[in-house]
């Protein structure tokens, strides 16, 4: 009897032995699963926010909910002005834009390009296409005629970098041949030449020659620039040079320019 009793009390003993074992056991898996849980999430952020594979972090998501970088900022977003000289404040260019005359195109009747003296001279040997490709160029080296010979450009309205000057335009922001049915007809020969030389507001551009022959002569509301986060700069220039010069704009015209300055950030 007390030997049945004994080995009673080691049987309980060693199931105890052996519940307590099984609960350490189970501990130990849980942990196990704990950190693999935990290695596997952080895995995950890691595969997401890896390098590309040239070694440049991918693009984050902006606040629109695009992509972009400082150089090409997602749509919507309002690029910096770059070398475009007293592009006004958005809030100005909306004062500008509600006191511009509304009119109908006027006639093409006696127009030429050739009424509108350029390129001017600008002293030094320089004309005014010179001096935008100085201005709106990085590392540009002149000869001694003042030619652009090297450097490199970013082209504003569609984002095409140019290694040559021969493949940049100068582009004016209202076309001559729109300033002329928007009032510049009834100009005299010297305002005609100032307007069409215009270093002081924000009227010439260094853009790829592609956009700029894309663009031609027509108004905002027929061609925008591709890099549609250029649109806000491009509309408040375009108002201020019609502002400046008194010249009018059709209803679709400042339509589409009122649409343009609501892409910029308030």
């Amino acid at each position: 009897m007390q030997r049945t009793e004994l080995e009673g009390r080691q049987e309980n003993q060693q199931v105890m032995r052996q519940d307590v074992g099984m609960r350490r056991r189970r501990r130990g898996w849980l942990g196990y699963l704990a950190v693999g849980a935990l290695i596997a999430t952080a895995g995950c952020g890691l595969v997401e926010n890896s390098p590309e594979p040239d070694g440049t972090a991918p693009p984050t998501a902006d606040a629109s909910g695009g992509t972009g970088d400082a150089d090409h900022p997602g749509d919507g977003k309002p690029a910096p002005e770059g070398t475009l000289p007293n592009v006004p404040t958005v809030e100005a260019a909306r004062t500008q834009l509600a006191a511009l005359k509304v009119a109908p195109h006027g006639s093409m009747s006696g127009y030429s390009r050739s009424s509108f003296s350029h390129w001017a001279q600008q002293g030094e040997k320089c004309d005014s296409r010179e001096v935008v490709l100085e201005r709106d160029g990085k590392d540009v080296q002149r000869d001694d005629e003042c030619k652009a010979v090297s450097g490199t450009w970013v082209s504003a309205f569609d984002g095409e970098t140019i290694n040559s000057s021969s493949q940049v335009d100068i582009d004016h922001i209202v076309p001559l041949a729109n300033a002329w049915r928007s009032g510049a007809a009834r100009w005299d020969a010297d305002k005609r030449k100032a307007f069409a030389n215009d270093l002081e507001n924000p009227q010439l551009i260094a853009v790829s020659a592609s956009s700029n022959r894309s663009k031609g002569d027509q108004g905002p509301d027929e061609w925008q620039p591709p890099e549609k986060s250029y649109w806000c700069t491009y509309g408040r220039a375009w108002t201020s040079v019609k502002s400046t010069y008194e010249l009018s704009v059709t209803e679709s015209e400042k339509g589409m320019l009122t649409d343009m300055l609501d892409t910029c950030e308030s």
